[in-house]
């Protein structure tokens, strides 16, 4: 089993930064595909971010790309997430991933293709 707990989420004003970290715990996650999603209420969760296992390939959602870096050290199995420029519809609660596919081409984009999900953070941005 392994526990995923995220934190740094925030209230902050539009342009802010902030970093969110994702803990993980059970095993070493060094071998996994870890992702972010997002969600806000009446909406599906949506992928944000998603990292190979030794950080050498990132894919973003497009409403992300040049203002969120996603990144990891194996060393201390922890996953963050960059957030620059931050804008009132990044507004959500955040969610840290871990993929159950092994060895695909693509970055998993699908909430069904994660098997384990932190409890979210919220991150709010205020105009």
């Amino acid at each position: 089993q392994v526990q995923l707990v995220e934190s740094g989420g925030g209230l902050v004003q539009a342009g802010d930064s902030l970093r969110l970290s994702c803990a993980a715990s059970g095993r070493a996650v060094s071998t996994d595909i870890m992702g972010w999603f997002r969600q806000t209420p009446g909406k599906d969760r949506e992928f944000v971010a998603g990292i190979t296992w030794n950080g050498s390939r990132t894919n973003y959602a497009d409403a992300v790309k040049g203002r969120f870096t996603i990144s990891r050290d194996n060393t201390k199995n922890m996953v963050y997430l960059q957030m620059d420029s931050l804008k009132p519809g990044d507004t959500a609660i955040y969610y840290c991933a871990l993929s159950w596919k092994l060895r695909v081409v693509t970055i998993p984009v699908m909430p069904n293709e994660y098997g384990y999900w932190g409890q979210g953070t919220q991150v709010t941005v205020s105009s």
